[in-house]
């Protein structure tokens, strides 16, 4: 990495389990680690310990995929209490979770199920006064803000009145909270949705955001099929991915970003080399 570079000015990597004794032992130049908020929730353990040994070397981000925030039954008590817990060990750079929902429900108001999953909500009116409800009730047992992140869909709803970007202002506005910029994300959708540019479509989302609202940027690969495209987390940043970006950059800033690499998870030098291709695009944006 560059030896110029600050901490604040270095892409983030995730910290994944193949490369826990590598990162805590070598100590690789990277601005800061996210990980999974809930791996880490079991008391004790090899986990924890690692991560607690990573938060001496680097400031961490808790990304989590769990707090269903977007869910009409609200956010999840334990999941809660957890979360407060292991925010008060770490202290952590950020906190951050998805809009979306996973709770619900079974027939005859029977037992609350969880669908593991990030599930899409509709952009309208009673799904942002829900959403921005159960982030503000976050936020305040955190006493922090939330991040919360634009979601890859692979389905929309009838009663979208809304454009996603201004339902996701419109959150910000309300509660507060700030926003994790999936640049992937935005890619993903635009080729799903078949549109004619997809990289001109991915711009004018950006361009429909607030200046500072914008608090950290995601950046991954994606999966292409013959039927769909799959936000898999698995591969080397996309061409059109890194021009996003740098969009995003000129609209906002050198944001805090991160490389997100879930499936098949490469050598270190791999994530480290996809890092440094977004220090460089930061470093350009402060020179």
């Amino acid at each position: 990495m560059a030896a110029s570079a600050t901490p604040a000015r270095l892409a983030g990597i995730g910290l994944r389990h193949p490369h826990y004794k590598r990162v805590v032992e070598e100590q690789p130049a990277v601005g800061f680690v996210e990980v999974h908020s809930e791996n880490f929730y079991a008391d004790g353990g090899a986990a924890l310990a690692v991560l607690d040994a990573a938060r001496e070397h680097y400031p961490v981000s808790l990304h989590g995929v769990g707090l269903a925030l977007g869910s009409a039954v609200g956010v999840d008590a334990w999941h809660l209490d957890q979360l407060e817990r292991l925010v008060q060990r770490i202290d952590p750079l950020r906190v951050s979770d998805h809009a979306c929902f996973a709770r619900a429900p079974t027939r005859d108001a029977g037992p609350v199920l969880h669908a593991s999953d990030l599930l899409p909500i509709a952009h309208n009116e009673a799904s942002l006064t829900l959403l921005a409800g159960n982030v503000s009730r976050v936020q305040d047992r955190l006493r922090r803000p939330l991040l919360i992140e634009n979601l890859s869909a692979y389905l929309s709803f009838d009663d979208n009145t809304l454009a996603e970007a201004e339902f996701l202002a419109s959150l910000c506005q309300r509660s507060g909270c700030s926003l994790l910029l999936d640049v992937n994300n935005l890619m993903v959708n635009a080729l799903n949705e078949r549109v004619p540019d997809p990289l001109a479509h991915g711009r004018a989302f950006i361009d429909a955001l607030p200046a500072g609202v914008v608090g950290e940027i995601h950046l991954a690969g994606y999966c292409e099929t013959p039927d769909i495209v799959i936000d898999d987390h698995g591969s080397l940043v996309r061409p059109d991915v890194w021009a996003l970006y740098e969009h995003a950059l000129q609209r906002f800033g050198a944001v805090p970003t991160l490389i997100e690499w879930d499936t098949d998870v490469p050598p270190l030098e791999v994530l480290l080399g996809e890092a440094q291709q977004a220090t460089d695009r930061l470093a350009r944006v402060h020179a």
